[in-house]
């Protein structure tokens, strides 16, 4: 039973390091946007993500275990933001191949939703 304690731990504690990196992150990224004197649409999608990987840590906290819809959402959102980025520059065959994993992160998420509704409701 050791080892396990050990696991736990280390896993706290690097969940409690990757929060304290995420806000530095934030106000690293929130001082660039204002020195540039602008805000894009790529920096709101990479601000979302921060929260979403804040969100994250919280729920691990607040129910012991991490909703896998939560890391879903966070993958559909840095790849769109990695659509943005290429612009118009990207090839159309990268961007078939991007929005198919969007779409295919999406459904994932629904049905995953679906399942766990339908098992909570059967409990």
């Amino acid at each position: 039973m050791k080892i396990y304690e050990w696991i736990t731990a280390a896993e706290k504690g690097i969940l409690i390091l990757i929060a304290f990196f995420t806000i530095f992150s934030v106000g690293i990224e929130m001082y660039n946007v204002l020195l540039n004197g602008k805000i894009t649409l790529t920096d709101l999608l990479l601000m979302f993500i921060y929260a979403e990987v804040l969100g994250m840590v919280a729920a691990f906290y607040k129910y012991n275990k991490i909703p896998i819809t939560i890391p879903i959402f966070i993958a559909i959102t840095a790849l769109c933001r990695l659509i943005i980025l290429q612009g118009k520059g990207i090839s159309t065959i990268d961007l078939i191949y991007e929005s198919g994993a969007v779409l295919l992160l999406a459904l994932s998420a629904i049905i995953i939703k679906k399942a766990m509704s339908t098992s909570d409701s059967e409990a």
